[in-house]
């Protein structure tokens, strides 16, 4: 009772107006996704609620649920998925470095750094259980991944350690938003973290 007086509150708390309802099965997921990703980067993984999302999708709590099952699971739709990551790093191994450091700015840029992936290092910075879980299971999946393109006994913390990095990048430019790596123009990110990148999967 007590959690869903909370959703309540905070769908009422929060001003930004729902979509008209559609018809569209596709179009309808793609809305909750397109919500969920604004909710999440906005909220934060343990505050934003499925029904805040469904109101800015402009369907129902029950038909969310219908489609995603649970909010972790929403989550990791509304984050780039493997199927994504795939084909951002497929190709030539030289060049992965120069591929992941494009990625990653491109991503984060198009977002404004209010990516839903920032929501989840929070999260899990704040030792929020199910972020940590999904945390892991991302994590899972982008090793998953990396092996079909790098070979290497030390792939897992060659991958581990790409990982870290960016993180870390990230606390730095798109979290405290301070220093030199938020000072830098897109295109002078992209060509410091390349070589840095090389280094961690490339030795």
């Amino acid at each position: 009772m007590e959690a869903s007086q909370a959703e309540a509150t905070a769908d009422e708390d929060v001003p930004h107006p729902a979509k008209k309802r559609t018809r569209d099965p596709e179009a309808r997921r793609a809305a909750i996704v397109e919500a969920a990703r604004a909710t999440f980067a906005e909220q934060g993984f343990a505050k934003a609620t499925i029904r805040e999302v469904a109101r800015r999708a402009g369907v129902t709590h029950g038909l969310v649920i219908r489609h995603f099952g649970s909010k972790e699971r929403l989550f990791l739709a509304s984050v780039p998925s493997s199927h994504n990551l795939m084909a951002e790093i497929a190709g030539d191994p030289r060049s992965l470095p120069t591929r992941v450091a494009r990625s990653y700015v491109r991503r984060m840029s198009r977002s404004g750094g209010c990516d839903p992936f920032v929501a989840l290092i929070r999260a899990v910075a704040s030792g929020e259980g199910a972020a940590e879980r999904l945390f892991a299971v991302m994590q899972e999946e982008s090793l998953e991944m990396y092996r079909q393109v790098i070979p290497g006994p030390d792939i897992d913390q060659r991958v581990a350690s790409v990982g870290a990095y960016l993180i870390g990048v990230t606390f730095s430019r798109y979290v405290l938003k301070s220093g030199s790596l938020a000072e830098m123009s897109d295109d002078e990110l992209v060509r410091h973290l390349t070589p840095n990148l090389r280094g961690i999967l490339l030795p």
